[in-house]
């Protein structure tokens, strides 16, 4: 089997048996997304876009899946940056959910406790999701002030419709995983804890099937439903540039990061 390369202490990679399985750890159990786990996620989908020896992959948190945006990260703020190097900067987010979009590969991400906002948006990169029965799934960018962003607005109403991914999107407010799983966000539910089981079991079904008919088949499905997300989303990065490090999105993120940490 061909040797991976390490990408990033967040970013775990280990392949067995066509089976490969992505964990991000930041070593907190919430796994916010900073510009170096962001840079690590792009990287490792693009090394197993070329990998023939995987034919399926589970992308997975340690602890949970991922709070969204590290928004105490300083990697992350750009508003103090150029115009020209703001925009360089922001092609992160959407380079990294684009890699996992891109994958020939049956994606599977096993979304335990958090999907929130960018976990979220990179989730729904993925083929299939899997909810754990508490998991708190919600978009905030628009209550913190700024718009949704990582060209994530065509994959979600491609999923769900345009009616509701105007209240998933606009509201900011968390959508029970029943409803989720009710309106096609998720494609399954499992207990709490056990969202990777249930994400091995799917992807064993998908390893009994010969390869090659699967990329096939899920690269002209893609290419159908994804047609227009360029078109319609190619300027959500100057959206976000105008509004991050408004007065509002700065009161918002200072209320956020006020807040004590979830721990149930």
């Amino acid at each position: 089997m061909t040797q991976a390369p390490n990408f990033s202490d967040t970013v775990q990679l280990t392949r067995t048996d066509g089976l490969a399985l992505v964990t991000l750890n930041r070593g907190d159990g919430r796994n916010p997304l900073s510009a170096e786990a962001m840079a690590a996620l792009r990287d490792v989908a693009r090394w197993l876009k070329t990998d023939i020896e995987t034919h399926c992959v589970i992308l997975k948190g340690e602890g949970a899946f991922s709070v969204g945006a590290d928004l105490k990260d300083k990697d992350m703020q750009t508003h103090h940056l150029s115009q020209l190097e703001q925009r360089q900067k922001l092609l992160l987010g959407p380079d990294m959910c684009a890699a996992w979009e891109a994958l020939e590969q049956v994606t599977i991400c096993a979304m335990e406790r958090y999907a929130i906002g960018g976990g979220m948006a990179l989730a729904i990169s993925c083929d299939w999701r899997i909810a754990s029965q508490d998991c708190d799934i919600r978009l905030p960018e628009i209550p913190l002030g700024i718009n949704m962003s990582w060209q994530a607005n065509p994959r979600v109403t491609a999923l769900i419709g345009p009616a509701r991914a105007k209240q998933f999107v606009i509201l900011g407010e968390a959508l029970p995983p029943e409803q989720a799983l009710e309106w096609g966000l998720v494609d399954y539910l499992a207990p709490n804890g056990e969202t990777a089981t249930k994400a091995h079991e799917l992807a064993a079904k998908v390893l009994a099937l010969p390869a090659l008919p699967v990329r096939m088949s899920k690269q002209a499905i893609n290419a159908h439903a994804h047609a227009l997300n360029q078109v319609s989303s190619f300027m959500d990065r100057e959206q976000y540039a105008l509004l991050t490090g408004s007065e509002t999105n700065k009161a918002a993120v200072r209320a956020v990061l006020k807040k004590p940490p979830k721990t149930s």
